[in-house]
C-alpha cells in the first residue's frame, strides 16, 4: 500500500515535497513564501512595502457537533492559521459543496453562524461558491481561504525560528480533540469521566481560537526579531506542531514533556479514548518561537490578558536532533505525521459509544 493510501489526515512531509511543492504552477518572483511544509501562510509582495498573506483550510459540517459548532470550526481554524502572521485576517472566500438533503432552514442557520463569527473577528466574506452535490457525505464539505494585507516586513511566518529561540505554548494541549470527543460521545464521557469533566470538555470547545493569543504576542514583541515564528496546533498536537515549526525553520528542538500544559478534562477524555494528549488536534493553543531572554516578558503579558502560557523548551541546531525529556530522561523524538484522534473517533462510533 502506498504512503498516500496508508495515511489519514494531512499528507506527510516527504509526500508534500515529492508531489506538491515541486509542482506548484508558475514560479512568480513576487511570491515571497510559497508552499512550504509546516508553514501556515503564503506571502505575496504587493509592492510599495505591502504584503498579502493567505491561507486555506477545509470547512466543517459535523452532525454530532451541530451547526453552530461546525461553523465555529470553519471560521476559527482558518483564522488561527492567519493569526500566525501576527495579524488578524481581513477577507475570506468560501466554497461549499453541501449534501442534497441539507435543507434550506439548516443552510440559513449554518451560514448565519459563518457570517456572525466572521463579523466578530473583522473578516469580510468577499465571495466563493455554494452548491449541493449528490452523494456528498463528508464532514468537510468544502474549503475556505482567508487573506490579509499589511506591511511586508512585519509579516511573521512559521519558518523564522533559529537555534537558541525559546518555545512558548499557550493554553493547553488537546483542546479541540477532547472537546469534540466530549460533544460527540456525551453519554459515554459522562458515564466514564463524570459530569464535571464532560461539562468542562464541552466548554473548552469555544477556547479553540488562538487569534487573541497571537495578537497579544505581537503587542509586546517585535515581529521577526523577538517574536520569530508562530504555528497553530492542529493535527499532531503540540509535539507535532513543534516538530513542524522546527523542520520548517531548519532546526531541531529540546522539549520537556512535563512542561507541556494539559488540563484535567482534556487529560481524562484523552485517556478514555486511549490517545496521547500531546499528539492530537489542539486548535486553540499557539506555538511561539521567541528570542532568548524575551520569553518571560511574553508569558507575563499573556497572563495579563488571561491567556495561560508556558515555556516548554528551545530550538536547537538541526544536527542536534529532536529531543524529548520525559521524567528526566532525554530521548530522540520523531513525529510520524499521524494524529491518533481520527482513529479514536471512528473506533468509538464502531463500538457504539454515545
Amino acid at each position: 500500500m502506498s504512503a498516500f493510501e496508508d495515511h489519514s489526515g494531512k499528507i506527510s512531509s516527504n509526500l508534500f515535497r515529492e508531489v506538491l511543492q515541486p509542482q506548484s504552477g508558475r514560479q512568480r518572483e513576487e511570491v515571497v513564501k510559497g508552499p512550504s511544509y509546516g508553514v501556515d501562510t503564503a506571502v505575496i509582495d504587493l509592492g510599495n512595502g505591502r504584503g498579502l498573506a493567505t491561507s486555506s483550510d477545509p470547512l466543517s459540517l459535523i452532525p454530532s457537533l451541530g451547526l453552530k459548532e461546525s461553523a465555529w470550526l470553519s471560521v476559527h481554524l482558518l483564522a488561527n492559521d492567519m493569526a500566525t502572521t501576527g495579524f488578524a485576517p481581513q477577507y475570506a472566500q468560501v466554497t461549499l459543496n453541501l449534501p442534497t438533503d441539507f435543507g434550506l432552514d439548516k443552510f440559513k442557520r449554518y451560514w448565519g453562524h459563518i457570517h456572525r463569527f466572521c463579523d466578530e473577528i473583522g473578516v469580510a466574506i468577499t465571495g466563493g461558491h455554494t452548491a449541493q452535490i449528490p452523494g456528498q457525505e463528508s464532514t468537510t464539505p468544502g474549503g475556505g481561504t482567508m487573506f490579509l494585507q499589511v506591511s511586508l516586513d512585519e509579516i511573521i511566518t512559521s519558518d523564522g525560528a533559529e537555534p537558541g529561540d525559546k518555545i512558548v505554548v499557550t493554553k493547553e494541549s488537546a483542546l479541540a480533540a477532547s472537546s469534540i470527543l466530549a460533544k460527540s460521545f456525551p453519554e459515554t464521557v459522562k458515564e466514564k469521566c463524570g459530569e464535571e469533566v464532560y461539562e468542562q470538555g464541552c466548554q473548552n470547545f469555544f477556547r479553540t481560537s488562538s487569534l487573541d493569543d497571537a495578537l497579544a504576542a505581537a503587542e509586546v514583541l517585535a515581529p521577526n526579531k523577538e517574536l520569530k515564528a508562530m504555528h497553530d496546533v492542529t493535527e499532531g498536537g503540540l509535539l507535532g506542531g513543534i516538530s513542524e515549526l522546527a523542520e520548517a525553520s531548519g532546526c531541531s528542538f529540546r522539549v520537556d514533556s512535563d512542561k507541556l500544559p494539559v488540563g484535567e478534562a482534556p487529560k481524562q477524555i484523552c485517556e478514555l479514548f486511549e490517545i496521547d494528549h500531546r499528539l492530537c488536534v489542539g486548535a486553540g493553543s499557539m506555538i511561539m518561537a521567541v528570542s532568548d531572554g524575551q520569553e518571560r516578558a511574553l508569558v507575563d503579558h499573556l497572563k495579563d490578558k488571561s491567556i495561560p502560557a508556558a515555556v516548554v523548551g528551545e530550538l536547537t541546531k538541526h544536527d542536534d536532533g529532536c529531543m524529548l525529556i520525559e521524567n528526566g530522561d532525554k530521548k530522540e523524538f520523531q513525529f510520524d505525521g499521524k494524529d491518533p484522534y481520527w482513529n479514536a473517533f471512528f473506533e468509538a462510533r464502531e463500538k457504539g459509544w454515545k
